[in-house]
């Protein structure tokens, strides 16, 4: 305990006593010299034990009601709440990640039936071409065969006219000759019957 000016001045010695090494009271603390002679640090001082060691237990239990109250249940709340959430977290992920499978067996579900279609499409393109390739080619086989027959009979036709003509002149050129050579005209029934034999021994 502390001890203010006005309290040292009244409590001063009477008489012109002096304070000096060996005097009988300290001006600070009010006590007497000699029981601080021991140097005891006071905490060490056994004569205090009784009084720490209530305090200690008042102090202790006072913590643990506080720790039991206050910071228990707030820490077992905050994990609790964090467990909670990462229950959650683990149950959104396994979601997610059903989802997700559900999506890609779709997605390659999807895509065999899309390589089917699509192989399926190329087929009947392949046999549509072959067909139309086949049927082309058939009708322009049958329209060249219609042209070839067509100018095989315009030749057989000429043919024939051109042997028929051949007749006809070689008696104009055999009349033409017996003039030239005899000086007389043939008749037509001459002329016919030599060209006919010439054609018989041709």
């Amino acid at each position: 305990m502390f001890v203010t000016p006005a309290f040292a001045q009244d409590g001063a010695p009477a008489n012109g006593e002096t304070h000096g090494a060996a005097g009988n009271v300290h001006t600070e603390t009010g006590v007497a010299h000699g029981e601080h002679g021991t140097g005891v640090f006071p905490p060490f001082d056994q004569s205090t034990y009784p009084s720490q060691l209530l305090w200690l237990v008042i102090t202790f239990g006072f913590f643990y009601l506080v720790m039991q109250k206050v910071i228990v249940p707030r820490v077992g709340g905050i994990l609790e709440h964090r467990h909670d959430r990462i229950a959650q977290d683990l149950d959104e992920a396994s979601r997610l990640k059903a989802e997700a499978d559900a999506a890609v067996e779709t997605y390659e579900k999807e895509l065999a039936a899309a390589r089917a279609k699509a192989g399926s499409i190329a087929d009947q393109a392949r046999d549509a071409a072959k067909a139309k390739a086949a049927a082309d080619r058939a009708s322009i086989e049958a329209e060249l065969s219609a042209k070839l027959s067509a100018a095989e009979a315009r030749i057989a036709d000429i043919k024939a006219r051109a042997f028929a003509e051949v007749g006809s002149i070689a008696e104009d050129t055999a009349a033409a000759i017996v003039d030239q050579l005899i000086g007389a005209k043939a008749t037509p029934e001459d002329v016919k019957a030599a060209v006919a034999a010439a054609k018989v021994e041709a």
